[in-house]
């Protein structure tokens, strides 16, 4: 079992119009964590390229108005490649800092946008990634849909790392999935900001018997454009998103956060004996299942449109 250590939640905002800014912002938030201990940085849904609360994109149904193939285009503009330059500088601080870092970001496949959590593993780089599977309302009208073949999780020193993205965490066959996998450290970049957050991680950290690292942004209209359209309002001291990050240890006890004050860094110290202490009594794919009665299956093949042999 591998010695207790600091984790790291990191509650900022992003720079929605530029995302090699917000890269840079991110960087030094991770080398600032990493500086106080952290091995492990989760930061928020969305962080690089920005979660556009409030905009409808021009979208009533039946209709698409030409302010919003204009406000489409500049999100995709503000998206990033996964081989840019705000990939670099990641791999670039994870390296520098030996960390393991969980980073939410808007990606840009050709004409299709990803909700996206990318994984970096010290001077490993970019090791992998999760787009997300079920964008929730109307989100589905700027992202596309992930698959199943990318659902991975990574065994490293400090426990098996996954990343499950906002109301992704609200999928039970999902969370099976990750369970089976192992996961012990539970990482769920979000846009939810409501009181409810909370308890939802509580229950995810006794029912997976997972730590929980939930990261989530604070965000004022004045770190938007002004051609952002809100619902919301324009004031900018109008709080967007309000943060309450947290973590979670797995019998559910709140071990930082959640904290609504602002842009911050919460810390924990993780014990990953804890996992197995917690798992004695339940284990959800384990010795607390039921397969006679109950059985998931999961395909993990990738999808795409067409294929070439």
């Amino acid at each position: 079992m591998s010695a207790p250590f600091t984790a790291a939640v990191v509650q900022i905002a992003s720079i929605p119009a530029d995302p090699l800014a917000t890269a840079e912002k991110a960087a030094a938030q991770l080398r600032e964590a990493a500086a106080k201990g952290a091995r492990l940085v989760v930061f928020p849904e969305a962080l690089i390229g920005g979660y556009p609360k409030g905009a409808s994109f021009g979208a009533p149904i039946g209709m698409r108005k030409p302010e919003g193939r204009e406000a489409f285009a500049r999100y995709h503009a503000a998206a990033i490649d996964l081989d840019g330059p705000e990939v670099a500088l990641l791999e670039e601080a994870t390296a520098e800092t030996g960390a393991f870092a969980v980073v939410g970001v808007i990606e840009r496949d050709g004409g299709t946008l990803y909700c996206t959590a990318l994984y970096f593993d010290g001077d490993k780089g970019l090791v992998g990634k999760h787009r997300k599977l079920m964008p929730t309302a109307g989100e589905r009208l700027i992202w596309g849909f992930g698959d199943g073949s990318t659902m991975p999780v990574f065994k490293t020193e400090m426990g098996t790392i996954g990343a499950v993205i906002c109301w992704e965490n609200y999928m039970p066959a999902l969370r099976m999935h990750m369970y089976h996998q192992g996961v012990s450290l539970y990482c769920a970049p979000t846009a939810d900001d409501r009181d409810t957050w909370l308890p939802t991680m509580q229950h995810i950290a006794l029912e997976g018997r997972t730590f929980v690292l939930t990261a989530c942004q604070h965000i004022t209209r004045a770190a938007y454009p002004a051609d952002h359209e809100s619902q919301l309002g324009d004031d900018p001291d109008l709080v967007m998103m309000r943060g309450g990050s947290a973590i979670v240890s797995p019998l559910g006890r709140v071990l930082a956060g959640p904290d609504f004050g602002g842009e911050t860094i919460l810390y924990a110290r993780i014990d990953p004996a804890e996992v197995m202490r917690a798992k004695y009594d339940f284990d959800a794919t384990g010795h607390y299942a039921r397969p006679d009665v109950f059985s998931l299956t999961v395909d993990t093949r990738a999808k795409p449109a067409v294929r070439t042999e």
